[in-house]
């Protein structure tokens, strides 16, 4: 079974080589009219995948200074000004062939002992996800930094909000290293601290006007004690809004216990906003029976987010206007594909994609959950997973008795995860080795504190 990189490489050729034998034809306007298109996906005829941008074949120092997320997913998607930057990489490991990487990553493993852990997320690539000592969700994986008190360095091979979390949930003498500042979270920028509070502020002016649509006072004196809204925030978030939650009587959630995050918080308010990602809170909602009239979206640059007083009184939860461009790709199409193609096909997504890709599939939770579910299926069996690239490949990898396959036919991983890359992480641990702590990681101190709080919360809401 071939790499994510390995699929790329060979979308790449095999578009190259389309190239080179239509170009006579293009030249002479003999070309059907999707050869002369230079936008197109590459085709990878052999396997049928196609990729959604040539540029995942290039090297990520080569594009760590340009704008923007990078090729991939959220390529499209904007990104704020202030997002981090990862400088040059010297040439030592950009020039450094595969065989050399991995000599050095190995050594310095072996010399940096447990001193040294190395945290790779499910949807990293198969080259960074071998040298892991640990593999898991975000969740996951910020609980590992916290029960490793031995480990001096935590190399979180993942994005920036999940980095942020290993810094607070670990002690404050670990040091949690990002090898490639460039891996933000396009999701968790959707939602600034900025926009929140601003946010917050509109919601108490119309919400702490005394009651709720139903009559009851909306201020906390409903006779239960209620608050009229509660913050509740996808761990895909930044530290900062994490912190806003814990202030305000609010907590965080993971994809797994999403629901139980939201008793825990209807048990306390009379209202949520849930914050970054709209996809993850209408599918938790609806399965709670909430109805979409009860759910308005946020629209963070409109007054009200662009709803009338009267919805948000009449809310149920909130949700803000944010997604997971990996997820947002799922469609209900692929899915009738998958079945027509695959009589008896097992469907299973995750819940950051659209309610109605949920709905259609047979089964939605979190990378765990999609993992469990592969490890228990019965020899034989077929399964179209809605989820991250590398994590589907990875199961197939782990299940050859299985057939599995990935709903997108293209192949178009996570931007900001795929910019991990073995040179990385070679000159990651190199300096470590030499005494330094390139990209250390580390949050505010009163902004640990609060985050600390939410999260807390978080731990004990056991599904």
């Amino acid at each position: 079974m071939s790499s994510v990189a390995e699929l790329l490489h060979r979308a790449a050729a095999a578009e190259r080589a389309l190239a080179q034998a239509s170009a006579p034809l293009v030249a002479a306007g003999r070309a059907p009219v999707e050869l002369q298109l230079t936008t197109r996906p590459i085709a990878l005829k052999a396997t049928g995948l196609s990729s959604c941008d040539t540029a995942l074949t290039r090297d990520p120092w080569a594009i760590d200074r340009d704008p923007g997320y990078g090729p991939g997913a959220s390529t499209g998607d904007p990104v704020p000004g202030d997002a981090p930057r990862q400088g040059p990489l010297p040439e030592r490991y950009t020039e450094a062939s595969e065989a050399q990487l991995d000599e050095w990553i190995t050594a310095a493993k072996a010399e940096l002992g447990n001193r040294v852990s190395i945290l790779g997320h499910f949807y990293q690539r198969d080259e960074i996800v071998k040298y892991a000592d640990f593999v898991g969700d975000s969740f996951m994986l910020a609980q590992a930094a916290k029960q490793h008190p031995e480990a001096e360095a935590f190399v979180f091979c993942g994005v920036h909000f999940m980095a942020e979390t290993a810094d607070i949930l670990s002690s404050p003498d670990q040091a949690v290293i990002l090898p490639n500042l460039a891996a933000g979270c396009s999701m968790a920028d959707m939602a600034t601290i900025d926009q929140v509070e601003q946010c917050w502020d509109e919601l108490m002016s119309v919400l702490g006007d005394g009651t709720d649509a139903a009559g009851t006072d909306a201020v906390g004196t409903d006779g239960e004690g209620k608050q009229p809204v509660i913050p509740v925030t996808y761990m895909n978030s930044s530290a900062a809004i994490k912190a806003f939650c814990g202030r305000n009587g609010g907590i965080v959630c993971t994809s797994s216990n999403a629901e139980t995050v939201l008793e825990w918080a209807f048990a306390r308010g009379q209202r949520v906003v849930f914050f970054p990602d709209q996809h993850l809170g209408r599918n938790t909602a609806k399965a709670m029976g909430i109805s979409e009239s009860e759910m308005p979206l946020w629209r963070p640059h409109l007054a009200l987010g662009g709803n009338t007083a009267e919805e948000l009184r009449d809310a149920k939860v909130i949700l803000w206007n944010g997604f997971c461009s990996v997820h947002k790709r799922f469609t209900v199409d692929q899915i009738e594909r998958a079945r027509a193609d695959y009589p008896g096909v097992r469907v299973i997504v995750h819940p950051e994609c659209p309610a109605p890709v949920v709905e259609a599939a047979d089964g939605a939770g979190s990378t765990e959950y999609i993992r469990k579910q592969v490890e228990a299926a019965a020899p034989g069996e077929v399964l179209a997973i809605g989820t991250e690239i590398n994590l589907v490949n990875r199961l197939q990898q782990q299940r050859p008795d299985l057939t599995i396959f990935c709903l997108d036919p293209v192949v178009c991983p996570c931007s900001t995860m795929y910019r991990i890359h073995p040179a990385y992480l070679a000159w990651t641990l190199e300096s470590l080795i030499a005494g330094e702590q390139p990209n250390r990681i580390t949050v505010d101190g009163a902004v640990a504190e609060h985050s600390r709080v939410a999260l807390e919360r978080m731990l004990a809401a056991k599904p």
